[in-house]
């Protein structure tokens, strides 16, 4: 008799639905029989890692039949001087989704909720899930809002309960790219009640100087229930190390760091990230590039009536008056990887990432066919 181990599974594993990333090019390639593909699907760094990463990497190597260090001892220093807080308050993982998973391990069971936006990460739904907590989940802001598909900070204070722990916002947001304005998202934090923790996801601070959605790093002396979540993926350019931190009250990391595994963090990541920390003009350079592509692109899409969510990331969320998985496909044999986001409750719409000039040229150039535009 077949052992049908899905019954043995813990409840809230049996019907979870693993994240998809986007089509690596070495597979499109190697299923299409094509070459010299674009990828604009990962929101990755285009210009790829920085000198002083790679040289970093390089030194490191020399070491990797050692351990690393499991407490990160130079890189928490770095953040600490960065952030201007206590070295107790960093927990890093392995990319900012783990630290997302250690807090839902930490603060979440069965008996408990946590609270996300309908177009939220879909990490948040993942790490609530397989905890069995329940999933109070907010509808996003209607399309003829300014901020279409964006957060309503009502919705989710409407949500918060005796079980509430943990509430899950990403500013700017993935895939939408929408953002909160700080001082909105800032009164938020203030309005929770004690037993509620608001974990605010930054993954793509850096593109931007956080002007308008605000540096909540900045925060955490002020509020002892507030998450901070970064990554070394984006502008930083190292997501193949996976890389991240958060920043808390050094209780709430104490916990965290509890759960966390031994070693999650290698010796190759750590040292690419603190040489990254110190690279501003590689920094200043992607945020550059981004800024003039994601220009470039919108005003593409307004010229051609194309309608897109507002985004302060790396990425435009755009819509394609239909089924979007055959525009996938028709972008998929032309050589260019972008990601279909049904999986996010939006089957009409694509999210691209912004390349290199000559790939968003490459891009632009096939829209207009593979969306039949005349």
């Amino acid at each position: 008799m077949q052992q049908k181990f899905v019954q043995l599974a813990a409840p809230g594993v049996r019907d979870l639905h693993p994240y998809q990333p986007g089509k690596p090019i070495s597979e499109l390639e190697r299923e299409y029989g094509i070459s010299g593909s674009v990828k604009l699907a990962s929101n990755e760094n285009p210009l790829g890692p920085g000198e002083a990463a790679l040289a970093a990497i390089k030194k490191a190597s020399q070491h990797i039949h050692l351990y690393p260090d499991g407490n990160g001892f130079y890189l928490k220093q770095a953040l600490a001087k960065k952030h201007q807080v206590p070295v107790e308050a960093i927990t890093l993982g392995n990319g900012s989704n783990e630290v997302i998973m250690l807090a839902a391990e930490t603060f979440l069971t069965s008996q408990h909720e946590a609270i996300y936006s309908q177009h939220g990460f879909a990490a948040y739904p993942i790490a609530v899930q397989a905890v069995g907590a329940t999933a109070r989940v907010v509808p996003a802001l209607g399309l003829d809002h300014p901020m279409r598909r964006g957060d309503d900070l009502n919705g989710f204070a409407d949500r918060v309960t005796a079980d509430t722990r943990l509430i899950f916002i990403a500013n700017p947001n993935n895939p939408t790219g929408t953002w909160l304005e700080a001082q909105r998202l800032k009164d938020f934090v203030a309005s929770m009640p004690a037993h509620v923790i608001v974990i605010i996801d930054q993954a793509y601070f850096e593109y931007n100087d956080g002007a308008v959605y605000g540096d909540a790093s900045l925060w955490i002396s002020e509020y002892p229930n507030l998450i901070v979540a970064r990554s070394f993926s984006k502008a930083y350019g190292l997501a193949g190390l996976r890389i991240g931190y958060c920043l808390s009250h050094p209780d709430v990391a104490s916990l965290m760091n509890r759960v966390r595994l031994a070693f999650n963090t290698n010796e190759l990541a750590q040292a690419a990230a603190l040489a990254a920390l110190g690279a501003h003009d590689y920094l200043e350079k992607a945020r550059q590039i981004n800024a003039a592509g994601l220009t470039r692109f919108t005003d593409f899409c307004d010229a051609h009536k194309i309608s897109y969510c507002p985004s302060m990331g790396n990425f435009l969320l755009i819509d394609v008056q239909g089924d979007a998985l055959p525009v996938y496909e028709r972008l998929l044999r032309k050589g260019i990887i972008v990601r279909p986001v049904g999986g996010y409750g939006l089957p009409e719409s694509l999210r691209i990432s912004i390349g290199l000039p000559e790939e968003m040229d490459r891009l632009m150039s096939a829209l207009p066919e593979v969306l039949e535009l005349g």
